[in-house]
């Protein structure tokens, strides 16, 4: 069997990537919140940051405890333009907490510390920071759907190229279109004729998305072992390709 990072590692990567979040109410009729900018922290909580006029935020004020019970989808999109874009979604699921000024403030300069964006800036001056105490934690990816549990979350890391995985995808896709071509040996016969898109980079292998005629096919093309630094990742990324040097050099020692 192919080895995967696990679960709440993927999960954990898909936090730490930030891409596109929405924030779900769990009060019937509740629209849906599009945050500002959000962050989720090493014990899972996530910081959101909305515009104060939004109404979920008088109604965390309003509710019992300054609490209420939603839902934070994070998407996983893919770096490079594919018919079907993303690629797993995360879901918290818990209690929003509405945060006075000062405790804005307070979680504004720990986001800015993680993930530093000009829009926290606007902390008290028409945005304000909710906070999200999560309960539950279930991951949906190619790999299937998972629950999991916040201390697996918390304890996992995310995988050690996920900083650069989007622009060295699209390197690879707007700059080696002949490398992708070639990974493409290791594709089924039946695949071959389909469209070669790089999907997805890890410490264990290159994912390909395949957009043929029927249907999308997605390809993991593993790694010997796994990688952690980027001379390793070179390497693997020759064998794949088929470099001639690489085997020569292979065959010397």
């Amino acid at each position: 069997m192919t080895e995967t990072p696990t679960p709440a590692e993927r999960a954990r990567t898909i936090a730490t990537r930030g891409g596109k979040a929405t924030l779900m109410p769990s009060a019937e009729g509740a629209g849906k919140v599009i945050p500002l900018t959000h962050h989720v922290h090493a014990d899972g909580v996530a910081s959101v940051l909305v515009a104060q006029s939004n109404p979920f935020v008088q109604a965390a004020w309003a509710a019992p405890r300054g609490e209420l019970a939603a839902m934070l989808e994070l998407a996983d999109t893919a770096p490079v333009p594919l018919r079907e874009p993303v690629r797993g979604l995360l879901w918290f699921t818990g209690w929003v907490r509405a945060l006075s000024d000062d405790e804005a403030r307070r979680a504004a300069v720990l986001v800015a510390e993680e993930r530093p964006d000009p829009r926290l800036l606007d902390v008290g001056h028409g945005a304000t920071m909710l906070q999200l105490i999560p309960a539950s934690l279930v991951l949906a990816d190619a790999e299937g759907t998972h629950s999991l549990r916040l201390e697996d979350f918390t304890a996992a890391t995310p995988d050690p190229f996920c900083a650069y995985e989007a622009d060295w995808l699209r390197h690879l896709e707007l700059a080696h279109t002949d490398v992708v071509s070639l990974l493409g040996r290791h594709l089924p016969d039946e695949l071959r004729g389909g469209h070669i898109r790089p999907l997805g980079l890890d410490r264990f292998g290159l994912r390909l998305r395949v957009e043929a005629d029927d249907a999308d096919h997605d390809v993991r093309l593993a790694f010997e072992q796994p990688v952690t630094t980027t001379a390793e990742l070179a390497n693997e990324l020759r064998r794949l390709v088929g470099c001639p040097f690489l085997a020569e050099t292979r065959k010397r020692y």
